[in-house]
């Protein structure tokens, strides 16, 4: 007997689009996003989705009456089983709309926690979405059903007199969030360990950053030849990946693929994977990896420049715009972005997936990580032999010689390891 496998649970996506908000992203292309969000979740089956034009909120349920009903009678024909609203929906509308329609709802923050916790792999990625999700579950304790609105005694340890039972959940998350912080400290402290000895190997570290599904993962086998998980999926991957590559002139650098950010990015989880996304923070240059075919590729764009920017991720920092995915470019797109690419400093545009323009972009790193290189003299006291030390171990000094008191040192450094020794040195 073979066992039964269990159905999956029919979804649908609604993206509201509200005429009396500013920032109004494309409905159509909005759409299509959140229902590849919604498809990137294991154990749903995709019945459709709709864009609902709305010329501003309900307070109570989002919708108007009108619109309520008609959905209701839609998801029961097509034994809907979940909602994923492309947006924000408070506690209050989310409840009154499972009441009327008799299903689950998930707006847009709680459907990307459900995927970050179903991909994170690492131990800071599974801490960093349990925080982030109880973070988000503090802000749904609402008196939803009849057991949060009971009052209680108590002893002291379980609750005081008079506290309901939301207060004690409140409670209990609080702690658990607080757990929590303590163990990702402990995490994010050993991840700072192997990053101050990664600082000792004389490699610039090239971070991969983009928007989500942009092609980071198979644009990084392609030049590292590692197994990372790349797929067609919003989300694909979650966890930072390093690996040493060894560029064509014989500069060795560090390749890390980032976690792919994403519009109206819940702010939890900018919060939660601040520590992921410190390996940009370090980086000596940056790749923003473009979906290039995509409609939206510019709003993607100012996405990432925006959350980059949140981050603290100066201009300092060199940045090659690689516009990825030329192979899903007809013929007359293609001349268009070419002809974009030849007024946009930088840009470079190629296939991840053919390879095609691949050796442009290997020629243009070792191009800018070496443009990014100054030349500086210094001045080092004999007591300061663990400084002089460190400059040769990362391969930078290009003349020296000893004096009475110490050593005179050429060094050609970048701005990266130019900061990590004034840190060391104390400013």
């Amino acid at each position: 007997m073979t066992e039964a496998r269990p159905e999956a649970l029919r979804a649908f996506v609604l993206h509201p689009d509200i005429h009396s908000e500013s920032g109004r992203r494309e409905p159509r292309a909005a759409l299509e996003e959140a229902m590849s969000l919604a498809a990137a979740l294991p154990g749903l089956e995709l019945a459709g989705g709709e864009v609902v034009r709305l010329p501003r909120a309900q307070p109570g349920m989002l919708f108007g009456s009108g619109k309520v009903e008609t959905l209701k009678t839609r998801f029961e024909a097509e034994e809907i089983g979940l909602v994923f609203i492309d947006g924000p929906v408070s506690p209050v509308q989310q409840r009154n709309l499972e009441r009327e329609w008799g299903l689950k709802i998930l707006d847009r923050t709680g459907l990307i926690l459900e995927i970050f916790a179903d991909r994170a792999r690492t131990r800071e990625g599974v801490l960093q979405v349990e925080l982030a999700a109880l973070s988000y579950q503090r802000t749904r304790l609402v008196r939803a059903w009849t057991h949060l609105e009971r009052q209680r005694g108590g002893l002291g340890f379980v609750g005081g007199p008079g506290e309901t039972q939301i207060e004690a959940d409140r409670r209990a998350i609080d702690e658990q969030i607080v757990k929590l912080k303590r163990q990702l400290s402990k995490v994010v402290k050993t991840r700072g360990l192997h990053r101050a000895a990664r600082a000792k190997v004389p490699f610039p570290v090239v971070a991969l950053v983009g928007y989500t599904n942009a092609g980071k993962s198979t644009l990084f086998n392609r030049l590292t030849g590692a197994g990372v998980m790349a797929e067609d999926m919003l989300f694909a991957t979650l966890d930072p990946t390093m690996r040493a590559v060894t560029l064509p002139g014989g500069t060795e650098i560090i390749l890390s693929d980032t976690v792919g950010f994403i519009s109206d990015l819940p702010t939890q989880l900018v919060a939660a994977f601040r520590a992921t996304l410190e390996e940009v923070l370090a980086a000596d240059l940056i790749c923003h990896v473009r979906d290039i075919s995509h409609p939206g590729t510019e709003a993607q764009a100012e996405d990432v420049r925006g959350i980059l920017e949140e981050l603290g991720v100066g201009r300092e920092v060199p940045m090659i715009e690689v516009w990825n995915k030329a192979d899903a470019l007809g013929e007359e797109a293609r001349a268009v972005v070419e002809a974009q690419a030849a007024r946009t400093e930088g840009a470079l545009i190629l296939s991840a997936l053919t390879g095609e323009g691949l050796p442009a972009l290997v020629a243009r790193v070792s191009e800018r990580l070496d443009g990014a290189r100054s030349e500086e003299a210094l001045e080092l006291p004999f007591a300061e032999g663990r400084l002089r030390a460190w400059l040769h171990e990362q391969g930078i000094v290009s003349g020296e010689e000893q004096g009475e008191e110490g050593w005179r040192l050429t060094v050609r450094w970048t701005p990266r390891q130019r900061a990590r020794f004034r840190e060391m040195r104390g400013g």
